[in-house]
C-alpha cells in the first residue's frame, strides 16, 4: 500500500522522507502516506478513531491498525445508532471475537461512547461540529522540527478531554486525545523533513 501512494506522488519508496514513527512497516508508512492528519468530517470516520485510539491504550498503534478490518466488521463499520443499541450479548460476542482488543472495559467504552455520540450530534448536529470546535474550525500546524518535538497533549486535548469525560465519554485522557486530534487532522505534527509536512 505504501508503494502505490509513493507511486501516485512520483517518487520511488526510497527517495520518500516520512515521519521517523512510520519506520520501515508498509502499512504504517500507507497510514502515515494516506490518512495521518488529513482532516476528517465524517462522523462514522471521527467516531471510529476515538474507538481505535482508545483500543490503543496501552499497546503500539500498529497492533490496532492490523485489526483495524476486524473492528469495523465487530462494531458495524462504526454505525453510531447500532453501536448504541448494544446489549450485554454483544458484549459477549466482541468479548470471544479475536479481530479486535478483547478487553472488557474497552469494549464496554465503545458502546458508553456511541451513546453519548448521539447526545453530541442531538446537541450540537454532528460529530464534526463539536471535535473541530476544539481547533476553532481549522486544523492546527505544529512546525515539528524532530520527533522529540511532539507533545504527548496539549491544552486543546486536556481540554477535549474534560468535556469529553463530562459528556459521558471514557478511554478518551489527553494524551489518546492528542493521537486522535493528530490522527483525524485536527493538529498537522508531521515533521518539517517529511514529504507530508505542508512547509
Amino acid at each position: 500500500m505504501a508503494d502505490v501512494a509513493d507511486m501516485a506522488l512520483g517518487r520511488s519508496p526510497l527517495e520518500v522522507v516520512r515521519c521517523a514513527w512510520a519506520g520501515a512497516d508498509p502499512l504504517m508508512q500507507a497510514y502515515h502516506d494516506l490518512e495521518w492528519g488529513v482532516p476528517v468530517h465524517d462522523d462514522r470516520v471521527l467516531f471510529e478513531f476515538l474507538t481505535l485510539e482508545g483500543a490503543q491504550a496501552g499497546l503500539s498503534w500498529s497492533t490496532i491498525l492490523r485489526r483495524r478490518e476486524g473492528y469495523r466488521a465487530a462494531f458495524a463499520d462504526f454505525d453510531i445508532l447500532r453501536i448504541a443499541a448494544y446489549e450485554d450479548s454483544d458484549v459477549a460476542r466482541l468479548l470471544a471475537d479475536p479481530g479486535i482488543i478483547r478487553n472488557r472495559a474497552k469494549v464496554r467504552a465503545t458502546i458508553a461512547n456511541a451513546r453519548a455520540a448521539l447526545e453530541v450530534q442531538r446537541d450540537l448536529g454532528s460529530l464534526d461540529t463539536y471535535f473541530w470546535a476544539a481547533v476553532g474550525g481549522a486544523p492546527r500546524r505544529n512546525r515539528v522540527a524532530s520527533p522529540a518535538d511532539v507533545p504527548v497533549d496539549t491544552p486543546d486535548s486536556r481540554a477535549l478531554s474534560t468535556d469529553l469525560r463530562r459528556r459521558g465519554f471514557s478511554f478518551v485522557g489527553p494524551t489518546i486525545m492528542y493521537a486522535f486530534m493528530q490522527a483525524t487532522g485536527l493538529v498537522n505534527d508531521h515533521t518539517l523533513d517529511c514529504f507530508r509536512s505542508p512547509d
